[in-house]
């Protein structure tokens, strides 16, 4: 099993849905100074539970909300979801028979948060 995507919307500095694809086993996330490389990694470490803001590099959870720009609105939610590559039969169990498993997270500005696997 392999992280496919990452798709993002309202995260961070990726106010409009985005999707980072992994065609491969191995990846690398480039680019220069302020182009969202850190948002990505938080974006991973989000979904798969971080609970502490300060590791997330703010104050609150409700921080990874797009919260607007001088060209752009804030955002009432951001949501994260990262989807793997279950073609090899990793996962056993009851999700054995899907050749792709997707976990997504997803707070709202009132910090109510939702958890999703295959949905």
């Amino acid at each position: 099993m392999r992280l496919k995507c990452i798709k993002l919307a309202g995260f961070k500095s990726f106010v409009d849905p985005t999707t980072v694809n992994f065609p491969s086993n191995m990846a690398a996330v480039v680019g220069p100074n302020g182009c969202g490389k850190s948002n990505i990694i938080d974006a991973v470490r989000w979904v798969m539970g971080e609970s502490s803001a300060k590791n997330l590099r703010g104050e609150s959870m409700t921080d990874v909300i797009f919260n607007g720009s001088t060209s752009r609105k804030p955002v009432s939610q951001a949501s994260i979801e990262l989807v793997f590559d279950n073609s090899d039969g990793t996962l056993v169990g009851e999700y054995a028979a899907y050749a792709e498993i997707s976990i997504r997270r997803k707070v709202t500005r009132d910090s109510q948060n939702s958890y999703y696997l295959n949905g």
